[in-house]
C-alpha cells in the first residue's frame, strides 16, 4: 500500500471509530434516521463497506441499518432517494448476499413502496406536463424526485416497469413547455434556486446542476442507457440536454465552465448573469455536469461528446482558481464529491490524462479530511461521505457495495 493509501485507510479508521455508535433520535425528529443524507440511512453505508471489505464486523453495521430501518418508515408522496422508504431501501440494497436472508423481508416491502411511489410519483408529473404548469425540483431532482428514485431502481429493478416510467417522464421532461406565451425548458421550475420566491428569479429558473437541475436526469438516461436499458425517445433526449448544455457553456483560459441556474433574461439575452466559474463540486459544478456529459458520450458511443467533457473535467480539476473555492470536505460540495467524482470519471476515461489529477486530489482530500466535523455526521454534508471518499482512496478501486450510486457517478 502506498504512503497516501496508507494514511487514507488510518483516516477512514479514525472516522469508522468516531461513527461507531448510533445517536438516539430526537423524539421531535423521528424521520432523521431514515435521511440518507444526514441521518442513520447514510451512515450506515459507510459501515457496510468496511464490513463487505472485512474492516469490520458485520454487527457494527447491523446496528446502523437496524437504526435506520427501526420504527415507521415513510412512503408518502413527498419522499424520495435521500429519505423515507427509498433511503432504506438503497441501503438494504447494498448488503452482502451472504446477509439477505436477515433483510429481505424489510426490502421486501419497502420495494413495494418504492414501486408504488413511482407509479404515482409519475402519473402525477405526466398530468402536470399534459396542463402546462411548471415542475419544482421535488418533481425530478436526485435528492427527493423522480430521478433519484430511478436511481434506487436501476440497482434494484432495472427491468421493472417502474423504472421504464420514470425514464418515460424524463424524456418528457426534455420537451419545451409553453408558460405566459414563451417557450421554456420542459425542466425550468416555478420558483428560485432556493425553492422560494425571490425578485432576482422572476418567472423561476432553469437549473443546470446534477442535484437539482437537468444534469440529473441526464445523468440517469445516461447511466440506464449504459447498461441497455431504453426507452423511445431516450437517444434523442439524451441529445437534447447535451445539446442545451453546450449552448450555456462557457470558455475561459482555464476551460469550459456552466453557470449554475439561468434566469429569463439570461434566456432572453443568450447571456448568463454569473460572471465565472464556481467550485468544481458535484452537485453544481463543472465536475457534475462533465461527468453526465462523459457518461452520455460513453451511452451514445460518442467518442468525440466524451472526449470534450473528459477534457472540461481535467482542465477544471487543475484549475487552481477554481480549486481555490473548495471550503470543506464533503460529498455535495467538497473534496469528497470531488475525489470521488473523478476517480469513477478516470476509470472511464478514453485518455489516461484524468488519472494523473487523482493523486493530488487525493492529497488534498486526505489534507482536509478530519473528524468531527462542523458539518454533522451524515452522508451529504458531513463525516460519513468523507470517509466513504477516504475508503476509494485506500483501496484504490470502486466501492463494492456501490454506495456512489446514490449521486450517479458510478
Amino acid at each position: 500500500m502506498s504512503a497516501p493509501a496508507a494514511y487514507a485507510a488510518h483516516l477512514t479508521r479514525e472516522f469508522t471509530d468516531h461513527l461507531a455508535q448510533p445517536a438516539q433520535r430526537p423524539p421531535d425528529e423521528p424521520w432523521t434516521a431514515q435521511s440518507l443524507a444526514e441521518g442513520a440511512a447514510g451512515i450506515a453505508l459507510l459501515h457496510v463497506e468496511r464490513a463487505r471489505a472485512s474492516l469490520l464486523p458485520w454487527s457494527l453495521a447491523h446496528r446502523w441499518i437496524t437504526q435506520a430501518a427501526s420504527g415507521e418508515v415513510s412512503a408518502a408522496d413527498t419522499i424520495g432517494l435521500f429519505l423515507g422508504a427509498p433511503a432504506v431501501a438503497f441501503l438494504l440494497n447494498t448488503t452482502p448476499t451472504s446477509r439477505h436472508a436477515l433483510y429481505r423481508d424489510a426490502w421486501t416491502t419497502l420495494h413495494a413502496h418504492v414501486t408504488a411511489l413511482a407509479h404515482r410519483r409519475t402519473d402525477s408529473a405526466l398530468a402536470r406536463i399534459s396542463i402546462g404548469d411548471l415542475p419544482a425540483f421535488a418533481e425530478y431532482d436526485v435528492f427527493y424526485g423522480l430521478t433519484g428514485i430511478g436511481a434506487y431502481l436501476l440497482r434494484s429493478d432495472p427491468s421493472g416497469s417502474a423504472l421504464e416510467r420514470v425514464l418515460s417522464y424524463l424524456i418528457a421532461l426534455t420537451r419545451p413547455l409553453k408558460s405566459d406565451g414563451r417557450s421554456l425548458p420542459g425542466w425550468w421550475v416555478g420558483h428560485d434556486p432556493h425553492r422560494g420566491r425571490s425578485v432576482h428569479f422572476p418567472g423561476g429558473h432553469g437549473n443546470l446542476g446534477a442535484a437539482h437541475g437537468i444534469t440529473g436526469p441526464l445523468l440517469l438516461l445516461a447511466q440506464t442507457l449504459r447498461r441497455g436499458i431504453s426507452v423511445d425517445g431516450q437517444h434523442e433526449a439524451i441529445r437534447t440536454i447535451c445539446t442545451h448544455l453546450d449552448a450555456w457553456k462557457r470558455d475561459s483560459e482555464a476551460g469550459p465552465w456552466w453557470p449554475e441556474h439561468l434566469t429569463l433574461t439570461d434566456l432572453d439575452t443568450g447571456r448568463s448573469h454569473q460572471q465565472g466559474p464556481g467550485r468544481p463540486s458535484w452537485c453544481y459544478g463543472t465536475l457534475g455536469i462533465a461527468r453526465a456529459g462523459q457518461l452520455a458520450g460513453i451511452a451514445l458511443d460518442d467518442p468525440a461528446l466524451q472526449r470534450s467533457y473528459e477534457d472540461a473535467l481535467y482542465r477544471c480539476l487543475t484549475d487552481p482558481v477554481q480549486l481555490a473555492q473548495v471550503t470543506d470536505t464533503s460529498l455535495c460540495h467538497g473534496w469528497a464529491g470531488i475525489y470521488q467524482t473523478a476517480f469513477r470519471a478516470a476509470h472511464d476515461a478514453l485518455n489516461t490524462h484524468l488519472h494523473t489529477v487523482l493523486q493530488p486530489l487525493g492529497e488534498a482530500l486526505a489534507a482536509h479530511a478530519r473528524p468531527d466535523s462542523s458539518k454533522g455526521p451524515g452522508l451529504l454534508d458531513g463525516d460519513a461521505g468523507c470517509a466513504l471518499a477516504l475508503t476509494t482512496l485506500a483501496a484504490d478501486q470502486p466501492p463494492t457495495t456501490g454506495w456512489d450510486a446514490c449521486l450517479l457517478i458510478d
